[in-house]
């Protein structure tokens, strides 16, 4: 675990140069080039350095040295992950509070740390920052950054925060514009609240700190059946009045900069019915695609672009999605593999687990997926169940169900497949 003394070591590769100076798993890495180190950022900092002189500290509290002077070589160990830091707000509309009993204990963790937002992308709202933060971020240069903004109206997002004491965040991003920290913001539109007049305003404010605020996704969003807190879901003329506001100033954003800045969800332009998406080079360079904004226009300029061939084996195949990405999967891929002679049904799935309302495919749990694919198995040889649905780096569903598990109770062969048309054709082709 990482310590104030150090970042502790995980493991160590047989026969590395970390083994032979006689480092073992348990060790700490206590310093990197002289400077003291507190976790795998610090050492990423102060480690491009040659000659690279790593300093220990052993349990019996002995001191080792491992010197490096080619650049091309690695030490050869791991070094233990930090401890996350957790979420102390209680926004109204926070997903894992609106979570059942009886998940894995990981899904109910809301981590509010930095690190991770600079690592992986994980969204913070910069509530917790304390001075020597601000100063670690500015003299490692840890951008870009992912915030909630919600609101910048202080008030109004203190109440989504569900946090009276948390601070002005037009300040944290001042103080970010002036490092030279770029960041990309959310805002989950919750009707009523910091929609209309709210939105504008907060999409003017963010804009006063362009180009560091580098991107702006508007979220609808997502209530599950077991919230406790009452709140209106986003409906369609919510969704198109969000849509209208915020292609209102990408006309703006784009005459000026070039750049549209301010983007809807996909998810926005499914709830409010429109018949097409923007052009898949209006988004730049998808900077918050993982938030789901441009994945569908993405995910079509991929399909469209397909060309398969005549299938050389005949099995059936079986797969499936959620309820407003079935239509686009449907119309643009599933026929387009039919017309070549492939033999596929797609299915669409009800969350029944989360609740209706939640439609999109990454929140699907094995059990609603058997439930929906029952009436058709039978039918089919193979059931493709796309990666979004599974745990990184395992096999198993939202609800702890493993893809066997769901293949053994449909009585057919269940494989994961990358949820991309290329991934689907390769699937096919057994490339």
């Amino acid at each position: 675990m990482s310590t104030k003394q150090g970042i502790e070591i995980e493991e160590v590769l047989h026969g590395s140069p970390a083994a032979r100076a006689g480092i073992r798993t348990g060790d700490l890495l206590v310093k990197v080039n002289g400077n003291t180190v507190s976790d795998a950022i610090d050492y990423c900092f102060f480690k491009d350095d040659y000659p690279l002189r790593l300093e220990f500290e052993t349990e019996e509290k002995t001191a080792k040295t491992l010197l490096l002077r080619d650049g091309n070589k690695e030490p050869g160990m791991a070094l233990r992950h930090f401890p996350v830091r957790r979420c102390r707000n209680k926004c109204i509309f926070c997903f894992v509070s609106q979570l059942p009993k009886g998940l894995r204990k990981s899904l109910y963790v809301k981590d509010e740390d930095y690190r991770m937002s600079f690592l992986y992308g994980n969204y913070i709202t910069m509530t917790n920052l304390s001075e020597k933060d601000r100063e670690r971020i500015a003299g490692q240069r840890l951008g870009p950054l992912y915030i909630s903004v919600h609101a910048t109206d202080r008030k109004v997002r203190n109440y989504l925060l569900g946090n009276p004491e948390a601070g002005d965040i037009l300040k944290e991003l001042s103080f970010l514009r002036v490092n030279k920290i770029r960041s990309h913001v959310q805002i989950v539109l919750c009707p009523g609240i910091n929609d209309g007049e709210v939105l504008k305003k907060t999409i003017r404010d963010l804009y006063g700190s362009y180009p560091y605020v580098s991107s702006i996704a508007v979220v609808p969003v997502g209530l599950t059946a077991h919230r406790k807190i009452k709140m209106r879901p986003v409906l369609r003329e919510d969704a198109e009045k969000a849509l209208q506001i915020v292609e209102s100033f990408q006309k703006r954003f784009i005459k000026k900069h070039g750049d549209a800045l301010v983007f809807g969800a996909d998810e926005l332009y499914i709830k409010a019915g429109r018949s097409a998406f923007p052009f898949l080079r209006e988004y730049g360079l998808l900077p918050q695609i993982e938030n789901g904004v441009g994945m569908v226009p993405l995910f079509l300029s991929e399909a469209k672009r397909l060309k398969p061939k005549a299938p050389v084996k005949r099995e059936r195949y079986l797969t499936f999605t959620g309820m407003s990405f079935f239509p686009y999967l449907k119309k643009y891929l599933m026929d387009k593999l039919a017309r070549s002679g492939y033999r596929i049904t797609a299915a669409p799935v009800e969350n029944r687990f989360f609740g209706a309302s939640v439609t999109v495919t990454g929140l699907l749990t094995g059990r609603d997926a058997v439930r929906a694919l029952a009436p058709h198995a039978n039918s089919h040889d193979i059931l493709l169940v796309p990666d979004t649905l599974i745990k990184e780096g395992g096999d198993m569903f939202l609800d702890d169900l493993t893809v066997a598990d769901v293949g053994a109770a449909l009585g057919i062969k269940a494989v994961i497949f990358e949820a991309t048309p290329g991934g689907f054709l390769r699937m096919l082709e057994g490339k």
